[in-house]
Formats: structure tokens, sequence, C-alpha cells
């Protein structure tokens, strides 16, 4: 009992004396695993909540899709807020709002209350959170950016992983009630501890004492003070105008469609094709995928950092690479007939996506002015994600007339518009648009 005492108080005096800069990355970790693992819970516990209440596949699907669409519709309001006011309090606020309804989702009786908690409510206080955790981490990150956006980013395999695990084993045992009270409960302690440990800060600015601890030489340099408020048109006209932002957002729109109807439907295609059990499908469909995209999003972003030291072009060259090499293995988890190719394919897929995935906003940052950062990415999710969240109901479709394996196979191509929209911007746009977005903080 001691022990566990002692080690206990050498944790917490860690945290108090580790680096600001990357205990705001411990801590957002954290929060973002509880936002993928509460999102991933429905997808897990599909096939049961179907039978209780009586869903139909495509009723299934639109539960799904009207959560990412009302995520898309609030996301850039999420991104503006983010450049405007505190991101410490939108980032408290959102965790704790879609944890609350994460819990009320346990209490659904229909359709229309899986809309009204799970789609509406859960969607909405997540669209929050993810613009304002990553301006702030490009705010106290320049060197280590991709970096830290990619340890970052591993919250969100870990948590996927853990509630396909956790969740079905939960479901199982206990009901898929339970699932959903277990998982926001524990989201609604973390955001205390958030607001307890996140520091106040303004956007832009990093705090004096942090620059007080770290020599000159290692400090990563600071964005420019700019307390002038930022205007929505200002910051929509400077965004816009870059054509590199466009291919980058087409891009993640064309790629995060797959990626969203692997999520949602992959659970029920190894319990159908296969036989599993929901835990065991709801494991091994998260497990194999995003244990190698772990791998991949780490690795990526190392490259990634030290390349573009030398060369801007090179964090697109690595989300093509990763995008390219996504597609066979796509296809090999659809039409396997052996359980184990299977795996081998989700692992594939999981590892090149990691790599696409290590640069996914430190390519956007490369060409937009670091004030209207927040703003940018919520546009990203926001256009990402209404095209996207027609998979789910999309496929829901599909699978009645084709199947799940041919409407998985059929998911493969799609990479390849992904592919020449970040091509294009890398050949055509990319170091003009770069360079703009310089000018544009250093006169602003």
């Amino acid at each position: 009992m001691g022990s566990r005492v002692v080690e206990r108080c050498v944790v917490f005096f860690t945290i108090l004396a580790m680096k600001y800069k990357w205990e705001l990355i411990m801590w957002l970790w954290f929060a973002y695993f509880f936002n993928q693992a509460d999102r991933a819970i429905y997808n897990v516990v599909l096939p049961q909540l179907k039978a209780e209440l009586g869903l139909t596949d495509v009723q299934a699907g639109l539960v799904a899709s009207i959560f990412l669409w009302t995520y898309a519709l609030l996301v850039p309001v999420a991104g503006y807020l983010g450049d405007v006011f505190r991101r410490k309090s939108i980032i408290f606020w959102s965790l704790l709002f879609w944890s609350l309804a994460t819990i009320l989702s346990g209490f659904c009786t229909g359709l229309f209350t899986l809309i009204l908690f799970r789609s509406l409510a859960t969607g909405g206080g997540e669209a929050f959170y993810y613009p304002s955790a990553n301006a702030l981490i490009s705010q106290y990150h320049h060197k280590t950016r991709a970096l830290a956006m990619s340890i970052h980013q591993t919250s969100l395999y870990v948590g996927i992983v853990s509630s396909g695990l956790i969740a079905g084993w939960i479901a199982e045992h206990f009901g898929w009630r339970m699932a959903f009270f277990c998982f926001g409960s524990f989201g609604v302690l973390l955001a205390l501890f958030i607001h307890w440990r996140l520091r106040n800060d303004k956007p832009s600015q990093v705090p004096e004492k942090e620059t007080e601890k770290v020599p000159e030489k290692e400090m990563d340099p600071a964005p420019p003070q700019n307390n002038q408020p930022v205007l929505f048109s200002q910051a929509l006209r400077h965004i816009l105008a870059a054509p590199s932002v466009w291919a980058i957002w087409i891009a993640f729109a064309t790629a995060n469609f797959v990626f969203l109807g692997y999520l949602t439907w992959t659970p029920t295609f190894l319990y159908e094709k296969f036989d599993q059990s929901l835990t065991v499908a709801g494991f091994s469909s998260m497990f194999y995928h995003h244990l190698f995209a772990f791998i991949g999003v780490l690795a990526g972003a190392q490259i990634s950092d030290r390349l573009a030291l030398k060369r801007l072009g090179a964090r697109l060259e690595l989300q093509i690479f990763g995008l390219l090499l996504c597609a066979p293995f796509v296809l090999l988890l659809a039409l396997a007939n052996n359980v184990i190719w299977c795996y081998v394919g989700l692992a594939g897929f999981g590892l090149f996506r990691g790599v696409y995935e290590s640069n996914l906003f430190a390519s956007l940052f490369d060409v937009v002015a670091p004030r209207y950062r927040a703003t940018a990415v919520g546009l990203m999710l926001s256009v990402g994600f209404v095209f996207s969240a027609f998979a789910p109901i999309v496929m829901g479709y599909a699978k009645g007339n084709l199947g799940l394996t041919m409407t998985f196979a059929y998911l493969a191509p799609i990479f390849a518009v992904s592919v020449t929209a970040l091509g294009m911007s890398r050949f055509l746009w990319l170091r003009r648009d770069a360079s703009i977005a310089a000018a544009s903080e250093t006169t602003s």
C-alpha cells in the first residue's frame, strides 16, 4: 500500500516538474483519447444496440452520419472561437459537454433519442476540441511541431483500440448502455484535471515564465505577438486565397471518407464475415490497424521534421507516399477470406494511414499564418466531415445491395483523388502559398 502511494507521488511531482509545452501535450493526449474513445463506442456496440432498439442498417448509419454533419457544421465556428477566446476554456467546456452527452447516450430508447444525445449533443461537444487543441500545440511547438502533433494524434489510435476492447467487453457482460456510462464518467473527471492544469493564456502568446526556463538557443521560436482581434472575414480571405489549402482539404475529405467508413462498419464486418464475438470483433477491428498507425504517425513525424528543415515540400511528399500505400491494404482487408490476411490488411492500412496523418495539420500550417490556424483547422474539418459524413450511411445502403466485402473493396480507389490533390499542391502552389503566409504574419 505504501509503495503505491510513493509511486503516485512520484508521478504527481514529475508532472509538476515537466516543461510546460510537453505537459500540455500529455493532458491534451488524454483529452483526445476520450474524444475518440467516446466516438468509437457506438461502432463497437452497434450490433447489440441495433438488435435492442430495432434499427435498420440505414438508420444505424444515419445516426453516425448526423453525428458527423453536426460536427462539420460547428467545427468552423469552434475554430474561429479558438482564435478569439481562451483556448483552455474552450477545451475544458468541450470535454465536459461531450462527456455528459456520452452518459446521456446510455439512456437512449430509440432513433430519436440516439440522434438527440449521440448525434447532436456528442457531435456538437466534440467539434469544439480539436481546432483549439492543435492551435495551442502549434503555439508552443515549432521545431517539434510534427512530433508534438503526432504524439497527440496517437491518442486517437489508443482511444479507438481501447474502446474497441473495453466497450465490447462491457457490452457483452453488462449491456451496451453501461459502456456509454463508464466512458462518459471518466471524461467528466478528466475535464476537472484539464481545468486545473492548463494555463489560462491568450491565443498567440507564450507565457513569459516559459521563456525564462529554457536557454534561448534551445527554445522553439514564439509566434509574433499580435493583440489585434481576429476578424472572421479577414481569416477567411487569407485561408481561401491559397490553392494549397483547397488541395489539402480535398485530400483530407476523400481520405477521411475511407477512414470513417472503416471505423463505422469494420467491427460489424468482422462480426458477420468471420463470426467473431462483439469483444473480439471490436478489439481486432481496431487493434491491428491502430497499433501500426501509432508506429506510422511517430515515424512519419520524426522523418518529416528533419526533412522539412531542408525541403519545404517534404511534408506533402510523405503524405502522398502514405496514401498511395493505403489503397492496396484496404483492398486486401476487404477481399481476404482468411482472417489472418484480413489482419495484415488492417495493419498495413494503419501503418500508412499513420504516415499520412503525421503531417495532417503540420502541412496545412506551412501555408497558413499562425494567427489564423485554429480557424483553418476548423474549416478543414468542416469541409472534410461534410463530405466524409456520407460514408456511414452510404456504406449502410451498399451493405444491403453489395455486401460489406465489396463495399470495402470499392473504398480503395478513392485514395487516388487524395493523392492527385496533394500532388498538385506540392508541385504547383506550395512555395508561393508558404511565402504569402509568412509575409502575411510579418505585416499583420
